[in-house]
């Protein structure tokens, strides 16, 4: 009678304890989009680590300016968002590293760049998504104009402007490149003019962003905790294979 009664309330405790968590991202497939099987890869990922800790993890898709403001406000149900890469902020505390993605430049394959560091890129046009963070010394140079930052508003526009030869480059993520190569049928036409340059700009660790209050610092402390219970890197190349 005493064990059954520990293990009822062990039960109850554990279904008392148990929370709803509620993040932000945007449509960034194969990594996240409400579309995808399991809502993407890194949801995927953040999922399983919640679920780790005996948590529920639910995801709102916005566009990406909009899921970086919802999880900053004070009071909202959003206590972060994801997936992003580090980058200095006072507003936001970031996880562990929740997997990997190889950013690269994507390239017009009748007009290939070369460079082995960013600094060769200086006079070049190169495309960025707005609002995106890259690599600290690309997005430096780009502020400085020692490198001509050319913003659209997604990656497929990105890379219709590189095909068509309007810009040199654009900064893509290569699993993003492939997934809306084989995807998009508005880039059907596109596959062979286009190609990632050979030269990776960085293998970008990708986080989630937690608010920086109390309520965000506990989920950051959970979700870490979560990870250490769960094969990220499995987990990913699963997903992405």
């Amino acid at each position: 009678m005493k064990t059954t009664l520990f293990f009822l309330l062990l039960t109850f405790s554990n279904f008392i304890a148990a929370e709803t968590v509620y993040l932000t991202s945007l449509a960034w497939p194969p990594y996240s989009d409400k579309s995808l099987e399991q809502q993407g890869a890194s949801v995927a990922v953040a999922k399983a680590a919640f679920k780790a800790e005996g948590h529920e993890l639910i995801v709102d898709f916005y566009p990406w300016s909009r899921a970086v403001n919802s999880a900053s406000q004070a009071n909202s149900k959003y206590v972060g968002y994801f997936p992003e890469y580090m980058h200095e902020t006072s507003d936001f505390v970031f996880s562990d590293a929740t997997g990997t993605g190889p950013l690269g430049l994507l390239q017009n394959n009748a007009k290939p760049i070369a460079y082995s560091s960013v600094g060769d890129l200086k006079g070049k046009r190169i495309g960025v998504v707005q609002d995106y963070v890259n690599t600290k010394e690309l997005d430096d140079m780009i502020a400085s104009g020692t490198i001509k930052g050319d913003a659209a508003p997604s990656d497929v526009l990105n890379i219709k402007k590189v095909a068509a030869g309007r810009i040199d480059a654009a900064v893509i993520d290569a699993n993003v490149l492939k997934y809306l190569l084989d995807t998009d049928k508005s880039l059907s036409a596109l596959k062979n003019k286009v190609a990632m340059n050979t030269t990776l700009l960085e293998d970008k660790k990708l986080y989630i962003a937690f608010r920086n209050d109390t309520e965000g610092q506990k989920w950051q402390k959970i979700y870490n905790q979560g990870l250490t219970k769960i094969d990220v890197n499995t987990i990913m190349a699963n997903y992405l294979k």
